[in-house]
């Protein structure tokens, strides 16, 4: 997951000038060639305002299902049909819920909002794009 505008403004308002703010890109992400904020993942941004003396911000995660929605249920089994899946020692493989909060925060998306925020017609626009997805993956 890439950093937050609200990590790289933190880090931008917390280092002295644009030299070190550049140095610490370079740090955190082990890549002397990076040097802007936005080379940043959510990680590498929390490690360098952690070192800046900031708290380290939390992730938003937009994929949060409720089992109750039916709608919701046909997202997850669209997930796993469209291999969006990930190892899991307990339960063999289950839904890579971090790639599906990263769609649903991408421009990609046909609904750029959290998945417990949406309206039905709007689940449905998922639900299409998913069906898509799948489609793509078995042609």
């Amino acid at each position: 997951m890439q950093a937050t505008k609200e990590q790289k403004r933190a880090i931008a308002m917390n280092t002295a000038n644009k030299d070190i703010k550049e140095e610490f890109v370079q740090w955190a992400t082990k890549d002397v060639k990076k040097t802007s904020t936005n080379d940043l993942t959510f990680e590498e941004a929390n490690k360098i305002l952690i070192q800046i003396g900031q708290k380290p911000h939390k992730a938003e995660n937009w994929a949060i299902f409720d089992n109750k929605n039916p709608k919701h249920r046909t997202v997850l089994s669209l997930m796993r049909q469209a291999q969006w899946v990930k190892p899991h020692d307990r339960h063999g493989e289950v839904p890579d819920l971090d790639r599906l909060d990263a769609f649903l925060k991408s421009n990609k998306t046909p609904v750029k909002k959290p998945l417990k925020s949406m309206e039905t017609e709007e689940l449905e626009k998922i639900i299409k794009a998913f069906k898509g997805i799948v489609k793509s993956v078995y042609k």
